[in-house]
Protein backbone atom coordinates (compact mmCIF):
# COMPACT_ATOMS: atom_id res chain seq x y z
CA UNK A 1 0.00 0.00 0.00
CA UNK A 2 1.56 3.30 -1.09
CA UNK A 3 2.31 5.72 1.74
CA UNK A 4 -0.14 8.38 0.58
CA UNK A 5 -2.90 5.84 0.04
CA UNK A 6 -2.19 4.26 3.41
CA UNK A 7 -2.63 7.63 5.10
CA UNK A 8 -5.88 8.20 3.23
CA UNK A 9 -7.21 4.78 4.21
CA UNK A 10 -6.19 5.30 7.82
CA UNK A 11 -7.86 8.69 7.99
CA UNK A 12 -11.03 7.31 6.45
CA UNK A 13 -11.14 4.40 8.91
CA UNK A 14 -10.60 6.75 11.85
CA UNK A 15 -13.46 8.86 10.56
CA UNK A 16 -15.68 5.77 10.42
CA UNK A 17 -14.99 4.17 13.82
CA UNK A 18 -12.73 6.49 15.83
CA UNK A 19 -8.99 6.33 16.39
CA UNK A 20 -9.32 4.34 19.62
CA UNK A 21 -10.84 1.42 17.70
CA UNK A 22 -8.11 1.22 15.07
CA UNK A 23 -4.73 -0.50 15.48
CA UNK A 24 -1.89 0.01 13.01
CA UNK A 25 1.52 -1.56 12.41
CA UNK A 26 3.45 -2.62 15.50
CA UNK A 27 0.49 -1.75 17.74
CA UNK A 28 -1.40 -4.72 16.28
CA UNK A 29 -1.47 -7.69 18.64
CA UNK A 30 0.01 -10.92 17.31
CA UNK A 31 -3.35 -12.59 17.96
CA UNK A 32 -4.81 -10.88 14.90
CA UNK A 33 -2.24 -12.51 12.62
CA UNK A 34 -3.54 -16.08 12.71
CA UNK A 35 -6.13 -18.58 13.83
CA UNK A 36 -5.41 -22.05 15.29
CA UNK A 37 -4.47 -23.81 12.03
CA UNK A 38 -1.29 -25.84 12.49
CA UNK A 39 0.13 -25.28 9.03
CA UNK A 40 -0.70 -21.66 8.16
CA UNK A 41 1.87 -19.10 9.26
CA UNK A 42 0.60 -15.92 10.86
CA UNK A 43 0.78 -12.63 8.98
CA UNK A 44 0.54 -9.23 10.68
CA UNK A 45 -2.09 -7.18 8.83
CA UNK A 46 -1.75 -3.50 7.94
CA UNK A 47 -4.80 -2.38 9.93
CA UNK A 48 -7.20 -3.81 12.52
CA UNK A 49 -10.58 -2.11 12.89
CA UNK A 50 -13.08 -2.90 15.63
CA UNK A 51 -16.52 -1.63 14.55
CA UNK A 52 -19.51 -1.48 16.91
CA UNK A 53 -22.41 -1.57 14.45
CA UNK A 54 -23.54 -2.71 11.04
CA UNK A 55 -23.33 0.89 9.82
CA UNK A 56 -19.68 1.06 10.83
CA UNK A 57 -18.95 -2.26 9.10
CA UNK A 58 -20.60 -0.95 5.94
CA UNK A 59 -18.50 2.23 6.12
CA UNK A 60 -15.32 0.17 6.49
CA UNK A 61 -16.23 -2.01 3.52
CA UNK A 62 -16.95 1.04 1.38
CA UNK A 63 -13.48 2.38 2.23
CA UNK A 64 -11.87 -0.94 1.40
CA UNK A 65 -13.76 -1.13 -1.89
CA UNK A 66 -12.75 2.41 -2.82
CA UNK A 67 -9.06 1.80 -2.16
CA UNK A 68 -9.04 -1.92 -3.10
CA UNK A 69 -7.86 -2.95 0.36
CA UNK A 70 -8.31 -6.65 1.13
CA UNK A 71 -10.58 -7.43 4.09
CA UNK A 72 -10.30 -10.30 6.54
CA UNK A 73 -13.21 -10.77 8.93
CA UNK A 74 -12.33 -12.07 12.39
CA UNK A 75 -14.35 -13.47 15.25
CA UNK A 76 -12.61 -15.31 18.09
CA UNK A 77 -9.83 -16.71 15.91
CA UNK A 78 -10.51 -20.33 16.93
CA UNK A 79 -10.75 -21.68 13.37
CA UNK A 80 -8.57 -24.55 12.21
CA UNK A 81 -8.10 -23.83 8.50
CA UNK A 82 -6.35 -20.45 8.31
CA UNK A 83 -9.49 -18.77 6.98
CA UNK A 84 -9.00 -15.65 9.09
CA UNK A 85 -5.27 -15.35 8.47
CA UNK A 86 -4.84 -11.96 6.76
CA UNK A 87 -2.36 -10.73 4.19
CA UNK A 88 0.21 -8.07 4.98
CA UNK A 89 -1.99 -5.52 3.16
CA UNK A 90 -5.23 -6.53 4.86
CA UNK A 91 -7.72 -4.58 6.87
CA UNK A 92 -8.86 -6.98 9.58
CA UNK A 93 -12.42 -6.26 10.67
CA UNK A 94 -12.68 -7.71 14.15
CA UNK A 95 -16.16 -8.24 15.54
CA UNK A 96 -15.12 -8.27 19.20
CA UNK A 97 -17.18 -5.15 19.97
CA UNK A 98 -20.26 -6.48 18.15
CA UNK A 99 -21.02 -9.01 20.86
CA UNK A 100 -24.62 -8.32 21.86
CA UNK A 101 -27.46 -10.82 22.09
CA UNK A 102 -30.14 -8.68 20.51
CA UNK A 103 -33.16 -10.87 21.27
CA UNK A 104 -34.22 -14.19 22.72
CA UNK A 105 -37.66 -14.90 21.29
CA UNK A 106 -39.17 -17.68 23.41
CA UNK A 107 -42.33 -17.94 21.32
CA UNK A 108 -40.59 -18.43 17.98
CA UNK A 109 -37.63 -20.25 19.56
CA UNK A 110 -34.99 -18.03 18.00
CA UNK A 111 -32.07 -15.98 19.22
CA UNK A 112 -30.84 -12.92 17.32
CA UNK A 113 -27.15 -12.27 17.86
CA UNK A 114 -24.30 -10.11 16.63
CA UNK A 115 -21.31 -11.95 15.14
CA UNK A 116 -18.98 -11.45 18.10
CA UNK A 117 -21.25 -13.34 20.52
CA UNK A 118 -19.55 -16.53 21.71
CA UNK A 119 -21.15 -19.93 22.16
CA UNK A 120 -20.53 -19.72 25.90
CA UNK A 121 -22.17 -16.29 26.10
CA UNK A 122 -25.24 -17.46 24.19
CA UNK A 123 -25.54 -20.60 26.31
CA UNK A 124 -25.42 -18.60 29.52
CA UNK A 125 -28.18 -16.34 28.24
CA UNK A 126 -30.41 -19.25 27.16
CA UNK A 127 -30.22 -21.25 30.40
CA UNK A 128 -32.74 -19.08 32.32
CA UNK A 129 -35.23 -19.59 29.49
CA UNK A 130 -34.82 -23.38 29.47
CA UNK A 131 -33.43 -23.19 25.94
CA UNK A 132 -30.23 -24.32 24.22
CA UNK A 133 -28.34 -23.70 20.99
CA UNK A 134 -27.19 -27.15 19.81
CA UNK A 135 -23.99 -26.47 17.85
CA UNK A 136 -20.89 -27.20 19.95
CA UNK A 137 -17.82 -27.40 17.70
CA UNK A 138 -15.43 -28.03 20.60
CA UNK A 139 -14.47 -24.50 21.62
CA UNK A 140 -17.04 -22.50 23.56
CA UNK A 141 -15.09 -19.28 23.05
CA UNK A 142 -15.81 -19.55 19.31
CA UNK A 143 -17.93 -16.71 17.92
CA UNK A 144 -21.26 -17.20 16.19
CA UNK A 145 -20.05 -15.15 13.22
CA UNK A 146 -17.10 -17.49 12.79
CA UNK A 147 -19.41 -20.49 13.13
CA UNK A 148 -21.58 -19.13 10.32
CA UNK A 149 -18.54 -18.42 8.14
CA UNK A 150 -17.23 -21.97 8.46
CA UNK A 151 -20.54 -23.84 8.86
CA UNK A 152 -19.25 -25.23 12.15
CA UNK A 153 -20.49 -28.62 13.32
CA UNK A 154 -19.46 -30.62 16.35
CA UNK A 155 -20.52 -33.72 18.22
CA UNK A 156 -24.25 -32.98 18.36
CA UNK A 157 -24.60 -32.83 14.57
CA UNK A 158 -25.81 -36.43 14.40
CA UNK A 159 -29.08 -35.26 15.99
CA UNK A 160 -29.34 -31.53 15.34
CA UNK A 161 -27.26 -30.95 12.23
CA UNK A 162 -24.62 -28.27 11.73
CA UNK A 163 -24.69 -24.47 11.73
CA UNK A 164 -26.52 -24.17 8.40
CA UNK A 165 -29.39 -26.19 9.89
CA UNK A 166 -29.76 -23.63 12.70
CA UNK A 167 -29.45 -20.31 10.83
CA UNK A 168 -32.82 -18.90 9.81
CA UNK A 169 -31.66 -15.49 8.65
CA UNK A 170 -28.70 -13.16 8.30
CA UNK A 171 -27.89 -9.51 8.03
CA UNK A 172 -24.82 -9.10 5.85
CA UNK A 173 -22.68 -6.35 4.38
CA UNK A 174 -21.77 -6.95 0.74
CA UNK A 175 -18.38 -5.98 -0.75
CA UNK A 176 -20.05 -2.86 -2.16
CA UNK A 177 -20.91 -1.67 1.35
CA UNK A 178 -24.59 -2.41 0.79
CA UNK A 179 -26.49 -4.17 3.58
CA UNK A 180 -29.07 -6.90 3.00
CA UNK A 181 -31.22 -9.14 5.16
CA UNK A 182 -31.98 -12.72 4.22
CA UNK A 183 -34.45 -15.14 5.80
CA UNK A 184 -36.09 -14.35 9.12
CA UNK A 185 -38.00 -15.89 12.03
CA UNK A 186 -39.56 -18.58 9.86
CA UNK A 187 -38.48 -22.09 8.92
CA UNK A 188 -39.47 -22.29 5.27
CA UNK A 189 -39.65 -20.05 2.23
CA UNK A 190 -39.66 -20.41 -1.54
CA UNK A 191 -38.90 -16.87 -2.60
CA UNK A 192 -35.90 -16.83 -4.88
CA UNK A 193 -32.35 -18.02 -4.30
CA UNK A 194 -31.45 -18.98 -0.74
CA UNK A 195 -28.81 -16.34 -0.07
CA UNK A 196 -28.66 -17.26 3.62
CA UNK A 197 -27.37 -20.72 2.82
CA UNK A 198 -24.99 -19.40 0.18
CA UNK A 199 -23.23 -17.16 2.69
CA UNK A 200 -23.02 -19.87 5.37
CA UNK A 201 -19.72 -21.71 4.97
CA UNK A 202 -18.32 -19.17 2.48
CA UNK A 203 -15.44 -18.35 4.87
CA UNK A 204 -15.79 -14.59 4.63
CA UNK A 205 -15.32 -14.53 0.86
CA UNK A 206 -18.82 -13.37 -0.18
CA UNK A 207 -20.17 -11.07 2.55
CA UNK A 208 -19.62 -10.03 6.16
CA UNK A 209 -22.21 -11.32 8.62
CA UNK A 210 -23.32 -8.62 11.07
CA UNK A 211 -26.34 -10.37 12.60
CA UNK A 212 -27.68 -13.93 12.71
CA UNK A 213 -31.11 -15.31 13.57
CA UNK A 214 -30.66 -18.76 15.07
CA UNK A 215 -32.93 -21.65 16.01
CA UNK A 216 -32.89 -22.57 19.69
CA UNK A 217 -34.43 -25.62 21.32
CA UNK A 218 -35.95 -26.65 24.65
CA UNK A 219 -33.12 -27.69 26.96
CA UNK A 220 -33.41 -31.41 27.71
CA UNK A 221 -32.99 -32.05 31.43
CA UNK A 222 -31.81 -35.67 31.50
CA UNK A 223 -28.74 -37.09 29.77
CA UNK A 224 -26.68 -40.27 29.99
CA UNK A 225 -23.31 -41.13 28.46
CA UNK A 226 -22.33 -44.67 27.48
CA UNK A 227 -18.80 -45.81 26.67
CA UNK A 228 -18.35 -49.08 24.77
CA UNK A 229 -14.96 -50.65 23.93
CA UNK A 230 -14.85 -52.74 20.74
CA UNK A 231 -12.48 -55.49 19.60
CA UNK A 232 -11.61 -53.64 16.38
CA UNK A 233 -12.12 -50.39 14.56
CA UNK A 234 -14.00 -52.32 11.89
CA UNK A 235 -16.48 -53.51 14.53
CA UNK A 236 -17.04 -49.90 15.59
CA UNK A 237 -17.58 -48.59 12.09
CA UNK A 238 -19.95 -51.44 11.22
CA UNK A 239 -21.97 -50.74 14.37
CA UNK A 240 -22.52 -47.05 13.70
CA UNK A 241 -25.16 -47.23 10.90
CA UNK A 242 -27.06 -49.86 12.87
CA UNK A 243 -27.20 -47.68 15.98
CA UNK A 244 -28.47 -44.74 13.94
CA UNK A 245 -31.04 -46.98 12.22
CA UNK A 246 -32.26 -48.36 15.57
CA UNK A 247 -34.37 -45.28 16.24
CA UNK A 248 -32.75 -44.60 19.62
CA UNK A 249 -31.75 -41.13 18.43
CA UNK A 250 -28.40 -40.46 20.11
CA UNK A 251 -27.43 -36.83 20.65
CA UNK A 252 -23.75 -37.73 20.39
CA UNK A 253 -22.22 -40.73 18.61
CA UNK A 254 -18.43 -40.59 18.56
CA UNK A 255 -15.66 -43.06 17.88
CA UNK A 256 -12.28 -42.69 19.58
CA UNK A 257 -9.25 -44.89 18.97
CA UNK A 258 -7.32 -46.32 21.89
CA UNK A 259 -4.35 -43.95 21.55
CA UNK A 260 -6.52 -40.85 21.35
CA UNK A 261 -8.68 -41.94 24.29
CA UNK A 262 -5.56 -42.46 26.39
CA UNK A 263 -4.18 -39.07 25.38
CA UNK A 264 -7.32 -37.03 26.03
CA UNK A 265 -8.12 -38.68 29.37
CA UNK A 266 -4.52 -38.24 30.54
CA UNK A 267 -4.69 -34.60 29.46
CA UNK A 268 -7.52 -33.90 31.92
CA UNK A 269 -6.51 -36.49 34.54
CA UNK A 270 -9.64 -38.60 33.98
CA UNK A 271 -9.91 -42.23 35.13
CA UNK A 272 -12.91 -43.88 33.46
CA UNK A 273 -12.67 -47.01 35.58
CA UNK A 274 -12.10 -49.32 32.63
CA UNK A 275 -10.35 -52.56 33.69
CA UNK A 276 -6.72 -52.58 32.63
CA UNK A 277 -7.08 -55.75 30.53
CA UNK A 278 -9.72 -54.00 28.39
CA UNK A 279 -8.03 -50.59 28.43
CA UNK A 280 -4.76 -52.07 27.18
CA UNK A 281 -6.25 -54.16 24.39
CA UNK A 282 -9.45 -52.56 23.05
CA UNK A 283 -8.36 -50.60 19.95
CA UNK A 284 -11.51 -48.50 19.55
CA UNK A 285 -14.42 -47.08 21.51
CA UNK A 286 -17.84 -45.64 20.92
CA UNK A 287 -19.12 -42.79 23.04
CA UNK A 288 -22.89 -42.38 22.95
CA UNK A 289 -24.82 -39.62 24.73
CA UNK A 290 -28.57 -39.87 25.04
CA UNK A 291 -31.04 -37.18 26.14
CA UNK A 292 -34.66 -37.36 27.21
CA UNK A 293 -37.40 -35.34 28.84
CA UNK A 294 -37.84 -37.77 31.74
CA UNK A 295 -35.48 -39.97 33.73
CA UNK A 296 -37.67 -43.04 33.13
CA UNK A 297 -37.57 -42.71 29.34
CA UNK A 298 -33.84 -42.13 29.49
CA UNK A 299 -33.32 -45.34 31.45
CA UNK A 300 -35.33 -47.24 28.85
CA UNK A 301 -33.25 -45.79 26.02
CA UNK A 302 -29.97 -46.59 27.75
CA UNK A 303 -31.05 -50.19 28.35
CA UNK A 304 -32.06 -50.55 24.71
CA UNK A 305 -28.76 -49.01 23.58
CA UNK A 306 -26.79 -51.39 25.81
CA UNK A 307 -28.56 -54.36 24.22
CA UNK A 308 -27.76 -53.07 20.74
CA UNK A 309 -24.10 -52.48 21.58
CA UNK A 310 -23.71 -55.96 23.05
CA UNK A 311 -25.30 -57.51 19.97
CA UNK A 312 -22.94 -55.46 17.80
CA UNK A 313 -19.84 -57.02 19.43
CA UNK A 314 -19.02 -54.41 22.09
CA UNK A 315 -16.66 -55.92 24.67
CA UNK A 316 -18.54 -54.22 27.47
CA UNK A 317 -20.86 -51.30 28.09
CA UNK A 318 -20.19 -48.62 30.72
CA UNK A 319 -22.76 -46.03 31.76
CA UNK A 320 -20.56 -43.23 33.03
CA UNK A 321 -21.44 -41.27 36.17
CA UNK A 322 -22.28 -37.62 35.61
CA UNK A 323 -18.90 -36.11 36.48
CA UNK A 324 -16.95 -38.64 34.42
CA UNK A 325 -19.36 -38.29 31.52
CA UNK A 326 -19.01 -34.52 31.48
CA UNK A 327 -15.23 -34.75 31.72
CA UNK A 328 -15.02 -37.26 28.86
CA UNK A 329 -17.20 -35.16 26.55
CA UNK A 330 -15.20 -32.06 27.44
CA UNK A 331 -11.93 -33.93 26.84
CA UNK A 332 -13.17 -35.21 23.47
CA UNK A 333 -14.22 -31.70 22.43
CA UNK A 334 -10.70 -30.49 23.23
CA UNK A 335 -8.92 -33.30 21.37
CA UNK A 336 -7.42 -30.77 18.94
CA UNK A 337 -5.47 -29.18 21.77
CA UNK A 338 -4.25 -32.58 22.90
CA UNK A 339 -3.07 -33.41 19.38
CA UNK A 340 -1.38 -30.02 19.15
CA UNK A 341 0.33 -30.54 22.51
CA UNK A 342 1.59 -33.90 21.25
CA UNK A 343 3.12 -32.22 18.18
CA UNK A 344 0.77 -33.43 15.49
CA UNK A 345 1.94 -32.12 12.13
CA UNK A 346 -1.56 -31.64 10.76
CA UNK A 347 -5.20 -32.35 11.58
CA UNK A 348 -7.85 -33.06 8.96
CA UNK A 349 -11.62 -33.46 9.20
CA UNK A 350 -12.65 -35.50 6.18
CA UNK A 351 -16.30 -36.57 5.95
CA UNK A 352 -17.67 -39.66 4.20
CA UNK A 353 -21.08 -41.35 4.17
CA UNK A 354 -21.27 -43.03 7.57
CA UNK A 355 -21.84 -46.45 5.97
CA UNK A 356 -18.43 -46.00 4.27
CA UNK A 357 -16.49 -45.33 7.48
CA UNK A 358 -15.10 -48.85 7.67
CA UNK A 359 -13.79 -48.74 4.11
CA UNK A 360 -12.36 -45.27 4.65
CA UNK A 361 -10.52 -46.24 7.82
CA UNK A 362 -9.02 -49.25 6.00
CA UNK A 363 -7.69 -46.81 3.39
CA UNK A 364 -6.32 -44.58 6.16
CA UNK A 365 -4.40 -47.51 7.62
CA UNK A 366 -2.95 -48.34 4.19
CA UNK A 367 -1.93 -44.73 3.54
CA UNK A 368 -0.29 -44.51 6.96
CA UNK A 369 1.61 -47.77 6.49
CA UNK A 370 2.78 -47.03 2.96
CA UNK A 371 4.08 -43.58 3.92
CA UNK A 372 5.61 -44.44 7.28
CA UNK A 373 3.23 -42.02 8.99
CA UNK A 374 1.33 -42.30 12.23
CA UNK A 375 -2.32 -41.33 11.91
CA UNK A 376 -4.53 -41.39 15.01
CA UNK A 377 -7.96 -40.04 15.49
CA UNK A 378 -11.53 -39.83 16.56
CA UNK A 379 -14.63 -38.60 14.87
CA UNK A 380 -18.26 -37.69 14.74
CA UNK A 381 -19.14 -41.22 13.78
CA UNK A 382 -22.85 -40.57 13.50
CA UNK A 383 -22.34 -38.23 10.56
CA UNK A 384 -19.20 -39.76 9.05
CA UNK A 385 -16.90 -36.86 9.98
CA UNK A 386 -13.46 -38.24 10.84
CA UNK A 387 -10.81 -36.14 12.61
CA UNK A 388 -7.33 -37.46 11.97
CA UNK A 389 -4.09 -36.31 13.57
CA UNK A 390 -1.26 -36.81 11.08
CA UNK A 391 2.24 -37.29 12.45
CA UNK A 392 4.67 -37.02 9.54
CA UNK A 393 7.54 -34.57 9.90
CA UNK A 394 8.72 -34.69 6.27
CA UNK A 395 6.73 -31.91 4.51
CA UNK A 396 6.88 -33.53 1.09
CA UNK A 397 5.72 -36.90 2.40
CA UNK A 398 3.02 -35.22 4.50
CA UNK A 399 1.61 -33.42 1.46
CA UNK A 400 1.33 -36.74 -0.36
CA UNK A 401 -0.36 -38.28 2.67
CA UNK A 402 -2.88 -35.44 2.83
CA UNK A 403 -3.56 -35.68 -0.88
CA UNK A 404 -4.17 -39.42 -0.59
CA UNK A 405 -6.42 -39.01 2.46
CA UNK A 406 -8.51 -36.32 0.76
CA UNK A 407 -8.70 -38.32 -2.46
CA UNK A 408 -9.82 -41.39 -0.53
CA UNK A 409 -12.61 -39.44 1.14
CA UNK A 410 -13.78 -37.90 -2.14
CA UNK A 411 -13.61 -41.30 -3.82
CA UNK A 412 -16.12 -42.65 -1.33
CA UNK A 413 -18.56 -39.82 -2.00
CA UNK A 414 -17.34 -37.58 0.81
CA UNK A 415 -15.73 -34.16 1.12
CA UNK A 416 -12.32 -32.78 2.08
CA UNK A 417 -13.72 -30.96 5.10
CA UNK A 418 -16.74 -31.72 7.23
CA UNK A 419 -16.67 -28.64 9.45
CA UNK A 420 -13.30 -26.87 9.69
CA UNK A 421 -13.47 -25.41 6.19
CA UNK A 422 -10.90 -25.09 3.41
CA UNK A 423 -9.34 -21.75 4.34
CA UNK A 424 -5.72 -21.45 3.35
CA UNK A 425 -4.64 -24.77 4.84
CA UNK A 426 -6.47 -27.08 2.43
CA UNK A 427 -6.84 -24.78 -0.55
CA UNK A 428 -4.23 -26.42 -2.79
CA UNK A 429 -5.70 -29.89 -2.26
CA UNK A 430 -9.25 -28.59 -2.71
CA UNK A 431 -8.39 -26.96 -6.03
CA UNK A 432 -6.50 -30.02 -7.22
CA UNK A 433 -9.16 -32.58 -6.34
CA UNK A 434 -12.53 -30.84 -6.66
CA UNK A 435 -14.63 -30.98 -9.83
CA UNK A 436 -13.35 -28.21 -12.17
CA UNK A 437 -16.90 -27.39 -13.27
CA UNK A 438 -17.92 -26.75 -9.66
CA UNK A 439 -14.82 -24.65 -9.08
CA UNK A 440 -15.58 -22.55 -12.16
CA UNK A 441 -19.12 -21.96 -10.88
CA UNK A 442 -17.75 -20.95 -7.46
CA UNK A 443 -15.45 -18.45 -9.17
CA UNK A 444 -18.44 -16.94 -11.01
CA UNK A 445 -20.42 -16.68 -7.77
CA UNK A 446 -17.44 -15.00 -6.13
CA UNK A 447 -17.20 -12.57 -9.04
CA UNK A 448 -20.90 -11.72 -8.77
CA UNK A 449 -20.58 -10.88 -5.08
CA UNK A 450 -17.06 -9.48 -5.01
CA UNK A 451 -15.84 -8.38 -8.45
CA UNK A 452 -12.71 -6.70 -7.06
CA UNK A 453 -11.79 -9.67 -4.84
CA UNK A 454 -11.44 -7.68 -1.62
CA UNK A 455 -13.08 -10.19 0.72
CA UNK A 456 -10.59 -12.73 2.06
CA UNK A 457 -8.51 -13.08 -1.12
CA UNK A 458 -6.50 -16.28 -1.17
CA UNK A 459 -8.96 -18.16 1.04
CA UNK A 460 -10.95 -21.08 -0.42
CA UNK A 461 -10.44 -20.03 -4.04
CA UNK A 462 -7.31 -18.63 -5.65
CA UNK A 463 -6.34 -15.98 -8.15
CA UNK A 464 -8.08 -12.92 -9.43
CA UNK A 465 -11.84 -13.09 -9.81
CA UNK A 466 -12.64 -12.81 -13.49
CA UNK A 467 -16.31 -13.00 -14.58
CA UNK A 468 -17.08 -15.58 -17.25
Amino acid sequence: MAEQQEASVRDAVVGAIGAEHLSVGDAISEDYSHDEALTVAGVRPRLVARPASTAEVAALVEIAEQYRVPITARGSGTGLSGACTPTAESLVISFERMNAILEIDTENHVAVVQPGVTLAQLDDALVPHGLAYPVYPGEYSASLGGNVATNAGGMRAVKYGVTRNQVLGLETVLPTGETIRTGGKFVKATAGYDLTQLVIGSEGTLALVTEATLRVYPRTPFTATVLAPFPSLAAVTHAIPKIVASGIGPMILEYIDMITLGAITAHVGLDLGIPSDIRDTAPAYLVVMMEQRTDERLEEDVALLANHLTALSAIDVYVLPGAAAGSLIDAREKSFWVAKANNADDIVDIVVPRASLSEFMDLVATIAGDSGSWIAGCGHAGDGNVHLSVFQSDPAVRERVLHDLFAAGLGLGGAISGEHGIGRAKQAHFLALEDPVKLALMHRIKAAFDPHNILNPGVLLDGEVVPR
